[in-house]
């Protein structure tokens, strides 16, 4: 597969820790790969408009510009990376995935301080961005970004229709970034959903060595009391991955009732493993078996 993009990764702003967090990540992936880095300020329309006047309006956007505009001058210079900076107005997370679809961008890689707590502008649009974007994006709430970049990434599938989309993202990112990608899945004590996963994982093994990725592929034991999301994150925390790729969609493991998707609670509770977060139908992407 391939994509055509503008060899540029969007990092919102809002000068909160979570989204310094994102930058520095950006920055660690930008000089593996050569990327340059948009910093975008989404400035909302309605956020002075009750209290101030249009001049002191003026005053404040015309500061956060220089702000902006010095940070980036000063991550040019001590990345050697280039750097632009640009501030929009309107709703933070259709600005952000607007501008990202229709640029092009590699990616967004953006912060989150998850569900709960108080949260910043960045924050608590992460999730509304994951669903708008047409580009990856990679939430992140630490910069645990190793020198070697992506080096391990888990790839949880299911039965769904999107997860066997991922394979051939995981194996783009696989080539990209001369990964180790490791297959979760759980099994089943449902002979006929066990047949129906015996098969996928066959095919999933097939495409992945044609590819010649490095690959593991694993079956996580079947436990009614623990979630997917939950088997997800351990297994990524035990291999110290760097990445974990999920799709938008809903994603439902057999036999088992999530609350909300795959992609929310991993969103929501890895604390230290970003997530990348892609929408394979939004990007043209189809995959058959």
């Amino acid at each position: 597969m391939q994509r055509k993009t503008n060899n540029s990764i969007l990092v919102p702003i809002d000068f909160s820790d979570a989204a310094e967090n994102a930058l520095k990540h950006a920055v660690a992936i930008a000089k593996l790969y050569r990327n340059a880095i948009t910093l975008l300020y989404v400035l909302k329309g309605t956020a002075f408009g009750s209290l101030l006047s249009g001049n002191q309006i003026e005053l404040i956007e015309d500061a956060l510009k220089l702000k902006l505009e010095l940070k980036a001058k000063e991550l040019a210079s001590s990345t050697q990376l280039t750097v632009t900076a640009r501030i929009e107005k309107g709703k933070v997370y259709k600005t952000i995935a607007k501008i990202a679809n229709s640029e092009s961008f590699d990616s967004i890689i953006m912060g989150s301080n998850g569900a709960s707590g108080l949260e910043q502008i960045i924050g608590s649009n992460s999730s509304k961005t994951i669903q708008l974007s047409e580009v990856p994006v990679v939430v992140v709430k630490q910069n645990t970004m190793g020198v070697n970049g992506y080096k391990k990434i888990v790839l949880p599938i299911d039965l769904s229709i999107e997860s066997r989309q991922k394979i051939d993202w995981a194996i783009y990112l696989g080539k990209k970034f001369n990964s180790e990608v490791h297959v979760i899945y759980t099994k089943s004590n449902d002979e006929y959903l066990s047949r129906k996963i015996e098969l996928n994982i066959n095919l999933v093994n097939h495409h992945l060595k044609e590819s010649g990725i490095q690959f593991l592929v694993s079956g996580l034991d079947h436990n009614l009391l623990v979630n997917f999301a939950t088997k997800t994150l351990k297994y990524s925390n035990a291999i110290k991955a760097d990445l974990i790729l999920v799709m938008t969609h809903t994603e439902k493991e057999v036999s088992e009732i999530v609350i909300g998707t795959l992609t929310q609670q991993l969103v929501n509770r890895s604390e230290k493993i970003p997530i990348m977060c892609i929408h394979p139908h939004q990007l043209g992407y189809t995959y058959d078996y």
